[in-house]
């Protein structure tokens, strides 16, 4: 059961931040119910795209939208290479798709290291795919900022369940990077489960057993979970799955696809092309979606690679002919899924559809054709359900009342064992097993008189050791002399309730033990976070200088251009000589705009802000003030006039009867 965090730790709301490959989303608990957080663009989901120009860092939106112009330095599908190894045949895979570079630093030591390399303001820049996800992680930071009008410190992140210990570490280092306290990580199809089980007013109250399985899709992972729900409690029986396929596979596969077709129409090879392929890679994300709920559509590019325009009509046919060997491979894990949580396809209660590739309608009606026409459950949203529950569960953390009793009962994603003498990987916690746990298995000595043994602790399902994921080792001394076989040697695996795994090792026979608790290892040393964290500072100092230079690069070309529509409302009572020195400086200003604007501070926009205004107010509120007109006397004024000349007259003796 999960453990709230103590409120002194808690300084803000906490959010659920679904980090996805090519979309993330975020929420909160609030008013006693699930925010989906819109973006600044109105939008609720927001791409999980960085991209870098010669002036600033684009992050989201901005940086899709630009990748037809700079498509080496505009970075996606980040989390592909997150917590993997250079030489991993996945990565070398979709290097050769990508339009950036990705290379394995020559001075590192360590093979799991691949490094993204941009030009940023004319500089080579290297980035591990931490960073990169960190990145994406600020802008949805800074989104759920915006929205609550208070600072975010703590977070829930979602990874695919299949994710192994090197990947959900490095995505943690990704929340640290960006500045978050990562409350928890959680598996994306437990995640869903909550939003699920909230949808359908789950609660303790309920005795009706439930089993759902959650098919979760999206745009480059793949898991399968089978949970069992019941008076509250959500217990993960069985996942399956691939952390390589999802949405952008099947982009890929209409992109070599119309690189084909481009090169019979016009016998030219666009493949090595940058631009000419993300433009193709945009189209053919548009076409897929749009083929989602039409049978057929257009790709139009106009002047797609040396002058020739590139028009094509796929059909939804053409497009699942494309993709169908990754659809039926999608179907394989569900059946896995089924057969570890011995169970069967009657047992299912609900199918529970989860990101956005499970739209594509032949993949729905493989799914429904395995579970014999069951109806699929679409009641929640396959964009936001992650997001959802990862806000529920940040909620439930951090002792916020959510109206509902929830316990999360989770599994192992991969077995734990420990390397024996011929390198083999001897299994301790098979794959699927619930959580908390403790197994145990006794070994021996593989040598006469062996002083002691190396305790290599393996994660993986590969049956040679070396081949599965290294989590940690330690050495256990001092052992009596012995022939081969003799010591009994007691090796214990313990798993908590926060997925942290201690192993120990006892020699019965002496009492002496050895162990190591393995919390996540980071492959980033403290060294590595703190300098990234400093980076991360520089990079967003960077960013919000650049923001108010532009805001005060727009004050002042907004302020010349009223004073220039001003100038001529005005041009009948402004004089000639100040309206040719008002319009002379407005000129001035807005060419210096034009030679200036990359090379100026944010001071210098301000301070010709300041000259034009000297000049140009003076001018308009003299021009402003009403006109003066002579105003006529009061008429008892008037009267009191004439009444005096009267008698000036009659004193003289004009204008009387004597006088004439």
């Amino acid at each position: 059961m999960e453990k709230p965090v103590e409120e002194k730790e808690v300084e803000s709301p906490a959010i659920g931040i679904d980090l996805g490959t090519t979309y993330s989303c975020v929420a909160v608990w609030q008013h006693d119910r699930v925010e989906i957080i819109t973006n600044d663009q109105g939008n609720r989901t927001t791409p999980s795209w960085v991209a870098f120009t010669p002036t600033q860092r684009l992050i989201g939106e901005a940086a899709k939208n630009q990748v037809a112009v700079n498509p080496t330095n505009t970075i996606f599908d980040a989390k592909r290479l997150i917590g993997r190894r250079f030489s991993d045949e996945t990565v070398q895979n979709d290097i050769k798709l990508w339009p950036f570079k990705v290379i394995s630093p020559p001075d590192s030591d360590k093979d799991k290291e691949p490094k993204i390399v941009v030009t940023y303001k004319d500089e080579e820049k290297q980035f591990a795919p931490e960073e990169i996800s960190s990145m994406v992680l600020v802008k949805m930071k800074e989104i759920a900022e915006a929205y609550l009008g208070s600072t975010v410190k703590n977070a829930v992140v979602t990874v695919p369940a299949y994710f192994n210990d090197s990947q959900r570490q490095a995505t943690k280092d990704a929340g640290v990077i960006a500045g978050l306290n990562v409350l928890r990580i959680i598996n994306e199809p437990t995640a869903a489960a909550i939003a699920y089980g909230l949808d359908k007013k789950v609660n303790q109250s309920d005795t009706c057993k439930k089993h759902i399985l959650v098919f979760d899709l999206g745009g480059g992972t793949f898991d399968v979970s089978l949970v069992c729900v019941e008076k509250g409690v959500f217990e993960v029986k069985a996942i399956s799955g691939d952390t390589h396929l999802g949405g952008g596979d099947f982009d890929n596969n209409m992109v070599k696809y119309f690189v084909e077709e481009f090169k019979k129409k016009h016998n030219v090879d666009i493949i090595d092309n940058p631009r000419a392929l993300g433009r193709l890679r945009a189209a053919a994300e548009r076409a897929k979606r749009t083929l989602s709920s039409a049978h057929e559509t257009t790709v139009d590019i106009d002047c797609l690679f040396e002058g020739f325009d590139f028009t094509s009509t796929i059909t939804r046919a053409r497009f699942e002919k494309l993709n169908m060997d990754l659809f039926k491979k999608c179907i394989d894990p569900v059946d896995q899924c089924l057969k570890d949580a011995n169970m069967k396809i009657g047992d299912v209660h609900d199918v529970v559809l989860v990101g956005g590739s499970t739209r594509i309608p032949k993949i729905q009606q493989l799914l429904q054709d395995f579970f014999e026409g069951k109806e699929l459950c679409r009641s929640i949203n396959p964009d936001e359900a992650v997001a959802y529950g990862a806000a529920v569960h940040a909620a439930m953390l951090t002792g916020v009342s959510t109206n509902t009793d929830i316990v999360l009962i989770d599994v192992a994603p991969l077995s734990l064992g420990i390397k024996v003498s011929t390198g083999a990987m001897s299994v301790l916690v098979p794959r699927n097993t619930t959580i908390p746990t403790r197994k145990n298995n006794i070994f021996s000595t593989a040598d006469d008189n062996q002083p002691g043994i190396l305790v290599q602790v393996y994660e993986g399902e590969r049956l040679i050791a070396k081949e599965n994921n290294l989590l940690g080792k330690f050495e256990l001394s001092d052992i009596p002399p012995a022939p081969a076989g003799v010591p009994q040697l007691d090796v214990w695996f313990e798993i908590d309730a926060d997925g942290i795994l201690t192993v120990s090792a006892e020699d019965m026979k002496t009492g002496n033990k050895n162990q190591i608790t393995i919390t996540n290892q980071s492959r980033l040393s403290k060294e590595d976070v703190d300098r990234l964290l400093k980076e991360a500072e520089e990079y967003r100092a960077e960013d919000q200088k650049y923001l108010r230079k532009v805001k005060a690069k727009n004050d002042l070309e907004n302020y010349a251009n009223s004073m220039w529509e001003i100038s001529r409302d005005y041009a009948n009572k402004i004089g000639v000589e100040d309206k040719m020195r008002m319009e002379n400086a407005i000129l001035k200003t807005i060419r210096w705009l034009d030679w200036n604007f990359q090379l100026a501070e944010a001071s210098k926009f301000q301070e010709k802000l300041n000259e034009l205004r000297a000049i140009c107010e003076p001018i308009i509120h003299q021009a402003s003030k009403p006109e003066v007109k002579p105003v006529r006397a009061p008429l008892r004024k008037q009267l009191g006039g004439w009444t005096s000349m009267f008698r000036f007259m009659n004193f003289f003796g004009f204008g009387t009867d004597e006088g004439a």
